[in-house]
This record gives structure tokens, C-alpha cells and sequence, in this order.
């Protein structure tokens, strides 16, 4: 995975694993501009064998090597992939933003092709238990959807929090949802994001 020497080179890659037999014919139809990719990447790209392990989600202080993970950054990092047109995101809504902890939150987010070619992103929703009891991640992934979008077009993006994706392991051992602030992160990867915004669990909502 030590890609280095690529990445600085080659304007673009494509990751292809075990395409089939078929993908010959996919790989040619990407390369030559037949086929919008818009796949993401399910694991991160370390630049370094120093920086291993290097893992996504991860906990605050957990990448250790002397912060050297942190300092340097991933090559490549969680979700992270290209495409030949681009997107715009917008006009993030959460509601409610006061909720109990048996409820649901729901988040929109407009998503925009603001390229000249038709394309497909994919939209995802990551999570942070700004306080909690344990310690927790930094970034939990939540929700993603794939959209397909003609130029200048734009669509409404809708996920849906349930009580389950806001939950932790306390130090009982118990599966609870803490009362206490949390924060929503919509992006194109776990690194690029482009909104975010707060929301609050109550214990009795006023």
C-alpha cells in the first residue's frame, strides 16, 4: 500500500480490487472518461509503514508512533475518492436539535453537481459524543448514500438517527444513550468535511 511515488505522479488511480471479468472493460471505460467513478475507500492509506497500524474509526491520543499518524496524516484517508465532476454541499438541517435519548434525529443536506459531467456521490454522515462517561470515537460513521446527479442538479439528502447510532458501552458494561451535546459531520470522506452542526440529548426536553 506504500503508494507514494504514485500519488505524487499519477494524476489519478484507480483502486480495482478483484474487478471480475469484466473488469477489463470497467477499468477501460473509467480511464477513458466513458464512466463517472464514484466509488469510496473502505480502508486508510498510511504514508508511511511507520504510521501503521493506522486505523479509522479511532479513539483521541490512540494513533500513538510518537503522533507521528497525526503529524503526517493518511495518504489516503477513510471513504476517500475522486471523480470527474465536483459537488457542493448545503444548507445542513437537523431537527430537532433537543431530543430525548429513546427519540430520533433526522439530518437533510443538499447536495449540488457544480462540474460539467453527470456523476455520483456518496454522501456521508458521521457522528461525536462530545462528552461521555468512556472514552469514545472521534468520528463514527452513520449513515452514507449514493446520488446521482446531472450538472447544475440538486437533491435533498435524508438520514435518520436512531437511539442505537448514538449509544455507548458505559462502565457497567450497559448499552446507554448519555444526556449531553453531539455532533454531526456531513462529507465527501472521513477527512473531507463539509458541514457540521450540534444537536443536544436531554433527559427531560423542555
Amino acid at each position: 500500500m506504500s503508494v507514494n511515488w504514485v500519488n505524487k505522479y499519477v494524476p489519478g488511480i484507480i483502486e480495482g480490487w478483484f474487478p471480475g471479468a469484466h473488469g477489463g472493460t470497467a477499468i477501460a471505460e473509467v480511464l477513458f472518461g466513458d464512466y463517472n467513478p464514484g466509488g469510496k475507500l473502505t480502508m486508510t492509506f498510511p504514508r508511511t509503514v511507520g504510521q501503521i497500524p493506522f486505523n479509522f474509526p479511532t479513539k483521541p491520543n490512540a494513533q500513538w508512533e510518537g503522533e507521528k499518524s497525526r503529524v503526517n496524516g493518511a495518504l489516503y484517508y477513510f471513504g476517500h475518492g475522486l471523480s470527474y465532476t465536483t459537488f457542493a454541499y448545503s444548507n445542513l438541517k437537523i431537527t430537532p436539535t433537543r431530543q430525548t435519548s429513546t427519540g430520533e434525529i433526522n439530518v437533510t443536506v443538499d447536495i449540488q453537481n457544480t462540474g460539467t459531467r453527470e456523476g455520483v456521490e456518496i454522501v456521508q454522515l458521521y457522528t461525536r459524543d462530545l462528552v461521555s462517561s468512556v472514552t469514545t470515537y472521534e468520528k463514527n460513521l452513520r449513515g452514507f448514500q449514493r446520488v446521482n446527479l446531472k450538472p447544475a442538479e440538486t437533491k435533498t439528502i435524508t438520514f435518520t438517527l436512531t437511539p442505537a447510532d448514538l449509544g455507548l458501552w458505559n462502565r457497567s458494561m450497559k448499552f446507554v444513550v448519555e444526556p449531553g451535546m453531539f455532533r454531526v459531520m456531513i462529507g465527501s470522506s472521513s477527512e473531507d468535511i463539509r458541514l457540521r452542526s450540534d444537536f443536544e440529548i436531554v433527559t427531560n426536553p423542555r
